[in-house]
């Protein structure tokens, strides 16, 4: 169902609102340039930092402006289950082709916790559930026995991981039968080598069709093309974590004319010093 190339996309701000046109053509260009499918509201999204009404919004104008072309996920987790059940809920209704719950941070759930909150939200939608795995971000790393176990609910089909390891592909693929995601742009060719289905990516949003060939690349086995192309990638991908995601892309992005430079609070604007590191990066892959 999930495969291929997926953005994780930004969210466009300007003075302080969602710049709905912005984030509209950045999803037609995405599409256009042959990516695989969209996330809305995920961590590069700022999801964090959005309210109810803004969530809801960031989602209809992606889904609007897609129209159907390419599966659309909507980032609903939070770390409280009952706020993931009502935002799920809301994106559900709103017809998204699925939902992506990330682990619960701060709280730091055990196991046991982990299976009982997805379990709640798996069992109040009626739409697919994808995992969601990063704990550089939410201080839990979820156990592939973990993810076996609820691999057994109907609506939970797939995973994005971004624990940094290539070896858990294999390690979950062992235990069950669920549709893997990289969420880690520097590994995502391993992952697929070894059975993932596809990357949730942070660089497709301003490479959209070369992360597609690569992923689409490797999983034909035409591996002396794909690594050739992650070769070519790689300064790329490396500069998209100078700083913290979605802190360069916005820039990128912003130096390719697409959007606003404007990240919400906490985070700010790309430390001045990097910014002809990135252009330079940039520059050398014909991006800009």
């Amino acid at each position: 169902m999930f495969g291929g190339a997926i953005t994780a996309l930004v969210t466009p701000f300007r003075n302080g609102a969602v710049d709905e046109d912005s984030l509209a053509a950045l999803v037609n260009w995405q599409i256009e340039k042959g990516i695989d499918g969209l996330l809305a509201c995920g961590c590069t999204g700022e999801a964090a930092t959005l309210t109810t009404k803004e969530h809801m919004l960031v989602i209809e104008t992606v889904m609007e402006s897609d129209a159907g072309r390419v599966p659309l996920i909507a980032g609903t987790g939070t770390n409280g289950t009952a706020s993931s059940i009502e935002l799920s809920l809301e994106a559900d209704a709103m017809g998204v082709d699925g939902v992506l719950l990330i682990t619960p941070y701060y709280n730091k759930p055990t196991p046991g916790g982990q299976i009982e909150h997805y379990t709640r939200v798996a069992d109040a939608v009626d739409c697919p559930v994808i995992l969601y795995n990063v704990p550089g971000r939410t201080g839990t790393n979820m156990l592939p026995e973990t993810i076996a176990v609820l691999s057994r609910h109907p609506r939970i089909v797939a995973i994005k991981d971004a624990a940094g390891s290539a070896e858990r592909v294999t390690a979950i693929r062992d235990l069950c039968d669920i549709t893997i995601l990289s969420g880690d742009d520097p590994i995502a060719m391993a992952q697929v080598a070894l059975g993932g289905s596809g990357v949730i990516s942070v660089v497709s949003n301003i490479a959209p069709a070369e992360m597609s060939d690569l992923v689409s690349l490797t999983a034909a086995g035409e591996l002396d093309s794909a690594r050739a192309l992650q070769a070519r990638l790689y300064p790329v991908i490396k500069a998209m974590f100078l700083e913290t995601n979605p802190i360069p892309v916005k820039k990128a992005l912003s130096l390719m004319g697409m959007i606003n430079d404007e990240l919400r609070l906490p985070l700010v604007s790309m430390t001045e010093e990097l910014v002809p590191e990135l252009t330079t990066v940039l520059g050398k892959a014909g991006i800009i």
